[in-house]
C-alpha cells in the first residue's frame, strides 16, 4: 500500500507568477539524494493494515498489545482511529473488543493468556519473525542450545526468547559476549538473530562465535530480514560524499538506528535520526551540499514527503535517486479480516492521499 514518488530532473515550471520564479532562483541548491527501498517494509504495512481492517469490521475500541509498530506517527494515527494501545492484557477489558499483537511477535505465554480469558485476538507477528521463532524452536527440537544474537530488552528478543523453555536459549548481544559465553556443551549449539540488526556487526558476532565453536549451526536461511539488508545496502550506496544522511524513524526502532550507524560508517559526513519536519538540525545542511535520506521500516511514506517539502521551502532541490533493489513482497492479513475491503483513504494517514 505504500506510495513511492518518481524522482527525476526538476521539471519546469509553467504558467507561475513571475514573482514564485523569481523566488525560486534566489534559493541556494540543494542535492537530495534518496535511497530505495526505503520506509515501511511487508510486515509493517501488514500489522498496520490489521489494525486499521479491525477498526473497520468490530469498531471501536481495537486494543493493541505493545505498540503496532515502532513509530509514534503511526500510533498517534491508529489511536485517533480508535485503536487504544496497553502494555500487558491485563489492561485489556472482557468488553468482546479484538486485541491485536504487534508486529515484533510474543512470548508464547500472551496468546495463552488471552486464549484462558477468552479475548478475541488477531497476530500480527511479522512473518520474518514467526521465521526465526520456527528456527529457534527446530533447534531446540534438535538438542541444540540456541544462542539469540540481538539487543536486550526489544520486543522481538523477548518474543523469540519466549518461544523456548527457559534455559535453552542465551542472549549474545557483541562480540565480548560472544568471547565470553561459556557453553555446556560446545557440539550441540545454533543460533539465531534478530531480524533488525546491523548486517556487518552480526557477521562479526556470528564469525567470533564460529570460530570457538566450529559446530554452531546456523538457522536453515538468514534471520536478518531482507528488508533490514536492503535499506542497509541502500544506505551504504547513497552515503559517500553525503554531508548528512538523514534517517527518518523513531528513537526506540532499531532497524531505524542501525542505518543511521551505517551511513556514518559508509562515508557520510554525519548522520541523524529524525522523526519528521519538526526534528530537521538545519545548522548542519549546508548550501550546495548533499543531504542523503532514507527511512526505517516502521517510517511511513508521508513523513518523508514532509521533509522534503521542508527542503523546498528553503532550496532549490534536485532529487537523485539511488536504487540497490526493488521490493515487491507482499504479506496478506489473516482470513478473518480478507473480506473487509481496505481502501486507499483507509491507509492515507501513513501513505498520503497518492
Amino acid at each position: 500500500m505504500r506510495r513511492i514518488p518518481s524522482f527525476g530532473a526538476p521539471s519546469a515550471l509553467p504558467n507561475r507568477p513571475e514573482s514564485f520564479l523569481s523566488a525560486t532562483a534566489t534559493k541556494p541548491k540543494l542535492t537530495i539524494r534518496m535511497c530505495e527501498p526505503r520506509g515501511f517494509c511487508a510486515g509493517v504495512d501488514r500489522a498496520i493494515q490489521i489494525v486499521v481492517l479491525a477498526l473497520k469490521k468490530y469498531g471501536a475500541p481495537v486494543y493493541v498489545r505493545h505498540e503496532i509498530v515502532h513509530n509514534r506517527y503511526v500510533v498517534e494515527g491508529l489511536r485517533s482511529k480508535g485503536a487504544v494501545f496497553v502494555e500487558e492484557l491485563d489492561s485489556v477489558p472482557d468488553d468482546g473488543q479484538p486485541v491485536v499483537f504487534s508486529a515484533h511477535g510474543v512470548p508464547k505465554s500472551v496468546p495463552a493468556a488471552a486464549e484462558a480469558r477468552e479475548l478475541l485476538y488477531l497476530d500480527a507477528t511479522c512473518p520474518l519473525v514467526s521465521k526465526v521463532h520456527k528456527q529457534a524452536m527446530r533447534h531446540t527440537r534438535l538438542g541444540r542450545h540456541v544462542l539469540l544474537i540481538g539487543h536486550r530488552g526489544h520486543p522481538e528478543v523477548i518474543g523469540t526468547m519466549g518461544q523456548l523453555p527457559e534455559g535453552s536459549v542465551t542472549l549474545i548481544e557483541t562480540e565480548d559476549d560472544a568471547a565470553a559465553y561459556v557453553p555446556v556443551d560446545p557440539a550441540a549449539l545454533g543460533f539465531v538473530t534478530q531480524t533488525t540488526l546491523s548486517v556487518d556487526d552480526t557477521a562479526g558476532i556470528v564469525a567470533a562465535l564460529q570460530a570457538r565453536f566450529p559446530d554452531m549451526r546456523a538457522p536453515s536461511s538468514e534471520s536478518i530480514c531482507y528488508a533490514t539488508t536492503n535499506r542497509q545496502d541502500a544506505v551504504k550506496a547513497a552515503a559517500p560524499g553525503a554531508d548528512l544522511f538523514l534517517i527518518v524513524g523513531a528513537p526506540n526502532s532499531s532497524n531505524s538506528r542501525r542505518l543511521v550507524e551505517v551511513a556514518e560508517r559508509s562515508g557520510a559526513m554525519q548522520g541523524a535520526l529524525v522523526e519528521g519536519p519538526q526534528d530537521l538540525p538545519w545548522d548542519c545542511v549546508k548550501p550546495g551540499g548533499v543531504v542523503a535520506m532514507s527511512a526505517g521500516a516502521s517510517a511511513p511514506e508521508i513523513l518523508v514527503d514532509a521533509i522534503v517539502d521542508s527542503f523546498r521551502d528553503r532550496y532549490d532541490v534536485t532529487i537523485e535517486l539511488v536504487r540497490t533493489a526493488e521490493e515487491n513482497e507482499n504479506f496478506p492479513v489473516m482470513r478473518s479480516l480478507r473480506q473487509t475491503p481496505l481502501t486507499p483513504v483507509d491507509m492515507a494517514f501513513v501513505n498520503g492521499q497518492g
